[in-house]
C-alpha cells in the first residue's frame, strides 16, 4: 500500500489536473487485449509476458523509466515490429477478440485499424493537403469533393483546420513543430483509425505545443481509443483515465490512473512515482 509520502508526492503531480478529485472509472470493454506477450530483439529479450486490457474510448499512459519497453511495447500493438529486422513477437494482441496476429491477418489492413503517431514530427515533403490525403489515396480514392472533406474533417479533428484551411498548398514543412505534429495526427485520422497510438508526441515540442496536443487528445477519445506513451508523469496524471507502469521489459502494475497514483500496490511502482528512480 502506497505512503503517505507518495501521496504527497501524487499531490504535487496532479494539483494543476485535479486528479485526486475525479470521479471513479466505470467498468469499459477493451478495445485491446494484450495476453503474455513477449517481443525479442535477436537474443535480448525486451517485453517479458505483458499482459494489458486497452479500454474502449479511454486514454491509457504507458510510463516507466528510459530503456523500460513502452516504445517496444506501443508497436507491438499493430505489427510495426513486422519490419524490424530480428525482432520476434509472441502472445497474442486482440482487437475486438481477433488475434491480430493470427496466421492470415495483414498487417496493413491492422495499421489502418490502429493508427501511430511518432515522437518526432514526420510529415512528408508535400503540401499540407497531399499529406493529409496521403493515406485514403493510398487506399485507392481519387474523388476531389471526397478528399477535400477527409482533409477538412481531418484537420479540424486535430485542431488545425483554422491555422492552415488558406495555405492547404503550402509545404507542411514551412510549419511549425507544434503544426507538423497535428498535421500528423490529421494524416492518421484521415484512414478512420479505431485506435491512435501515440509514441511520446509532445517530447520534442515547447509547452504551448504540447498543451495542445493535450487538450487535442482529450477530445479525441471521445471517438478513438487512445494509448500514449509518456515520459512525464505530469503528463500521465493530466490526460489519462488508466495508467500502466513498465520496468526493464515487464509490465509491473496497471489501474485507472488515480489509483496508480494514490494507491499503487507494487513498491516498485512507488519507488518510481515518488522518484526514487527513473
Amino acid at each position: 500500500m502506497v505512503t503517505g509520502r507518495a501521496l504527497g508526492t501524487f499531490g504535487s503531480i496532479a494539483a494543476n489536473a485535479d486528479l485526486a478529485r475525479r470521479a471513479p472509472e466505470i467498468e469499459v470493454a477493451p478495445k485491446l487485449r494484450v495476453e503474455k506477450l513477449d517481443v525479442h530483439y535477436g537474443a535480448f529479450q525486451a517485453i517479458k509476458s505483458a499482459s494489458l486490457d486497452v479500454p474502449e474510448n479511454r486514454v491509457t499512459a504507458l510510463i516507466g523509466p528510459s530503456g523500460c519497453g513502452k516504445s517496444t511495447f506501443i508497436r507491438a500493438l499493430n505489427r510495426m515490429h513486422d519490419v524490424t529486422p530480428g525482432a520476434r513477437v509472441r502472445g497474442r494482441v486482440m482487437l475486438d477478440g481477433e488475434d491480430i496476429y493470427a496466421p492470415g491477418v495483414d498487417p496493413v489492413s491492422i495499421r489502418h485499424r490502429i493508427g501511430m503517431v511518432f515522437q518526432r514530427p514526420n510529415p512528408f515533403p508535400k503540401a499540407i493537403y497531399d499529406n493529409v490525403v496521403y493515406g485514403p489515396r493510398v487506399h485507392g480514392m481519387r474523388d476531389r469533393a471526397q478528399l477535400d472533406a477527409i482533409c477538412e474533417r481531418s484537420l479540424r479533428r486535430a485542431a488545425l483546420w483554422n491555422e492552415v484551411k488558406n495555405r492547404l498548398d503550402r509545404s507542411a514543412l514551412d510549419l511549425s513543430g507544434g503544426q507538423q505534429q497535428r498535421l500528423c495526427i490529421a494524416r492518421c485520422l484521415a484512414v478512420d483509425p479505431e485506435v491512435l497510438l501515440m509514441d511520446e508526441p509532445a517530447s520534442s515540442l515547447d509547452p504551448i505545443a504540447t498543451s495542445k496536443i493535450e487538450d487535442l487528445i482529450a477530445e479525441l477519445k471521445a471517438d478513438f481509443t487512445v494509448v500514449i506513451v509518456t515520459h512525464s508523469m505530469q503528463q500521465a496524471a493530466r490526460i489519462s483515465d488508466f495508467t500502466a507502469f513498465f520496468l526493464s521489459g515487464s509490465l509491473i502494475e496497471t489501474g485507472t490512473t488515480v489509483s496508480i497514483f494514490t494507491q499503487p500496490k507494487d513498491k516498485r511502482t512507488e519507488d518510481y512515482i515518488t522518484g526514487r528512480y527513473g
